[in-house]
């Protein structure tokens, strides 16, 4: 279980939207949350309670309360039953598979459903809300299998693990086991409740599962594109590139706006510039020259699925709606994942591209064909010694091997869709699919970047230059991590290392 460490902000759920920024603070424990209490948010979170009690013994009823679910919506639930409905609900969905999602995951999870909730259009009461904040001020994470969503109705089955939890059972992330919800729950001093209706239905019925994935990736995939613009700075530098390929003039003639800030932040950490581009080799390869493009790629990517996926998060997601301004619920469809879901397939496909591009640069620095001098592999074995000593090889072969599989992720998740449920969840999203394929695309992409740096940094120590001033403290952070590869040695611990390092260090 990851460590958690607080520090001194919060976000006030009701009282401002939740960030991309903030929900990755929030699952790492560096943001705590705290429940709006301006009396004008709790009793528009009363005012929807109020409704649904008005309106479940009117008219033709509530879907999901005086009504079964999905297909079973011809099926009358008797006022009497509603309660027990509801905690059966939860049971029924208790059939998730595969891996479990991690804490930090977990807790994002919980925040993202908070942020949808506390709109109070869902017949949620407070306490549930109050809840839901404890939960993650205790640093008590409900246990999620990842597999057994397709994303519409939203993600039912991860998320009756979240609403099961808020009523003692299940199984919960404390402490660093896996503990017995009811068990966690009487250690952290809290009471778990009884569900009134609709409150299973609306904690399970919403996207905040593949919401809260996407918003981890897109904060990792931020952090690679500008990582990734400091590797090609070293790259290019440990090869002798001509930096003039990052001209602002090229970019400007042909202005998207991810290839001019990639190009401007690869030439700032050149600087001073190091050849005459009169001399030397006129155009590099296209992992150097074109590096700025395929990085645009995924800058622009990003700047234009965030409002995407913040929309989401702060969003209404379940199915009815309740809001009192309106004569009736509101029984719609904003369960649906399909926003998240093609951001998602053009993220981890932006990112698959810049690890495939890192692959290449590592590439270009192993091969003494095309690193102008360097030793073959980048070994750093004396010369007696060189015959038995092979480098950065195996990282080389790696590296290939994490890029191959990131780009075969990257393929389309959501043109699968199924018609599920007797055919009443008949065209379904699939975002969460993507959603965790963009996680994976994450996990190797990052693999491929620690060699990238592993192999900048070895390139840079053979090399025996001074390095730019913008590339001085990126080099001497991975050498306290990983240092020069003299010998042979088993790098693997060296580069988990580097990839637990990662998100503290700032790359901009």
């Amino acid at each position: 279980m990851e460590r958690i460490v607080k520090v001194d902000t919060s976000w006030h759920a009701g009282g401002k939207a939740l960030s991309l920024e903030e929900v990755e603070g929030v699952a790492r424990g560096q943001i705590g949350v705290q429940l709006c209490s301006d009396p004008e948010f709790i009793g528009r979170i009363q005012d929807s309670v109020d409704y649904l009690e008005y309106h479940m013994g009117q008219g033709p009823g509530v879907y999901g309360v005086t009504t079964g679910v999905g297909d079973s919506v011809t099926r009358s639930i008797p006022l009497n039953q509603t309660e027990d409905f509801s905690h059966r609900l939860l049971a029924f969905h208790g059939c998730g598979l595969g891996k479990y999602f991690s804490s930090e995951d977990g807790r994002a999870i919980t925040a993202v459903r908070l942020a949808n909730l506390v709109r109070g259009l869902s017949g949620v009461r407070p306490q549930v809300l109050e809840l839901l904040v404890l939960l993650l001020e205790k640093n008590l994470v409900p246990r999620i299998p990842e597999e057994g969503s397709v994303g519409a109705s939203g993600d039912l089955t991860p998320l009756s693990y979240l609403a099961a939890v808020l009523t003692g059972q299940r199984t919960v992330w404390w402490q660093g086991q896996v503990v017995d919800s009811t068990e966690a729950l009487k250690q952290a001093g809290l009471l778990p409740l009884t569900l009134r209706p609709k409150e299973a239905l609306a904690i399970m019925n919403g996207t905040a599962v593949m919401t809260a994935l996407a918003a981890r990736v897109w904060v990792r995939a931020r952090k690679m594109a500008n990582a990734a613009c400091l590797v090609t700075a070293l790259v290019s530098r440990t090869l002798e590139g001509n930096p003039h390929h990052f001209h602002p003039a090229i970019f400007r003639a042909k202005a998207h706006n991810g290839t001019v800030e990639a190009g401007h932040r690869i030439r700032a950490a050149l600087e001073p510039l190091s050849s005459d581009p009169h001399t030397g080799r006129l155009q590099d390869t296209y992992a150097l020259r074109c590096a700025p493009h395929v990085l645009g790629v995924l800058i622009d990517t990003l700047e234009w699925s965030r409002p995407w996926i913040e929309i989401e998060i702060n969003g209404a997601s379940d199915n009815p709606l309740l809001d009192p301004s309106e004569p009736r619920p509101l029984h719609g469809g904003n369960f649906y994942g399909g926003h998240i879901g093609l951001a998602m397939e053009a993220l981890k496909n932006a990112v698959a591209q810049v690890a495939d591009l890192l692959d290449r640069q590592v590439h270009l620095l192993l091969d003494e064909k095309s690193s102008r001098g360097l030793p073959a592999n980048l070994s750093g074995a004396p010369e007696a010694l060189r015959t038995v000593n092979h480098g950065l090889k195996a990282l080389g072969i790696a590296a290939s091997a994490w890029a191959a599989e990131a780009l075969k992720t990257s393929l389309p998740s959501t043109i699968f869709s199924r018609s599920t449920e007797s055919h009443n969840q008949d065209k379904v999203s699939l975002g969460t699919l993507a959603a965790r394929d963009g996680v994976r695309v994450m996990v190797l992409s990052e693999q491929v970047l620690a060699a990238a740096l592993v192999s900048g940094s070895q390139a840079a120590y053979l090399r025996g230059a001074p390095m730019p001033k913008g590339l001085q403290p990126l080099v001497v952070w991975i050498q306290k991590i990983c240092p020069p590869v003299i010998e042979d040695r088993a790098l693997e611990d060296e580069l988990r290392g580097l990839l637990a390092a990662l998100p503290d260090y700032d790359f901009s």
